[in-house]
């Protein structure tokens, strides 16, 4: 695949970059927790030296007490817990964040060998769905026609192309229907057909796409870092009518 060293190159680095301020976020706060326990055991040490003082018996105290005014105290003690709960939400959004930089939605996502995802597709006749990458990958050999001509650069490959698998009206999940051999949207009827095109409902475009490529090993390879708008209404390039029964009725 052209570019795949300087693509794999660009993740690597953004991974480390990451981990690196994983670790610094992790050193913050474990340095701010020491810090709450240690500012928990002055504040003890003040009032005991108060309370001997009080009882009137003489102790020297190995270094100075300075005397904290219960104000104070309460003041610098939320101070410390916003400080220790702003650097305990930093590490667990960045571990929220992890996953998807090691191959989750919004990442390069290896989807699978070419020839492995063509077999599938025919032995099953529907197309391959990705969870992790949320997409579909369908077989596309299309020609545009002349009143509706519409081209998603990158977005096919090798016969094949990526939808999202989210419906363009509302942002509900497209299942596939294995009757009509449409997408048809559950929640309010919007229909496509197999290549992810406008043809009924309210949704206002087709599906949306993922650029695809294929490596040298002939693995298919998925970004779902930037969304293909989906064509218009009126485009059709694979001139198919529904092959049965539709699985949601028409709105």
């Amino acid at each position: 695949m052209t570019g795949s060293s300087l693509s794999d190159a660009i993740l690597a680095r953004a991974v480390v970059a990451i981990s690196s301020g994983t670790a610094a976020a992790i050193a913050v706060l474990v340095a701010l927790n020491i810090f709450a326990i240690a500012f928990g055991l002055s504040f003890l040490r003040a009032q005991k030296a108060a309370r001997v003082s009080a009882s009137g018996q003489l102790e020297v105290p190995s270094k100075p007490v300075a005397s904290m005014s219960r104000r104070d105290f309460f003041r610098k003690s939320l101070l410390t817990s916003l400080l220790v709960f702003g650097a305990q939400f930093g590490v667990a959004t960045l571990a929220f964040l992890w996953p998807n930089l090691r191959g989750g939605f919004g990442s390069l996502i290896v989807a699978g060998n070419l020839e492995d995802i063509k077999n599938q597709i025919q032995d099953t006749g529907a197309p391959v769905y990705n969870g992790t990458g949320r997409f579909y990958i369908v077989p596309y050999d299309g020609h545009p026609t002349a009143d509706a001509d519409y081209a998603a650069v990158g977005a096919t490959t090798d016969g094949l192309m990526p939808l999202y698998q989210r419906c363009v009206h509302l942002g509900c999940r497209v299942p596939f229907c294995l009757t009509s051999k449409w997408f048809e949207c559950p929640c309010h009827g919007s229909k496509y057909n197999e290549a992810g095109e406008y043809q009924l409902g309210p949704a206002p475009t087709g599906l949306e796409r993922f650029k695809i490529s294929v490596d040298g090993s002939g693995n298919v390879l998925v970004d779902t870092s930037e969304r293909i708008p989906g064509p218009p209404r009126g485009t059709n390039t694979i001139d198919e009518p529904p092959q049965g029964p539709f699985c949601v009725a028409p709105g």
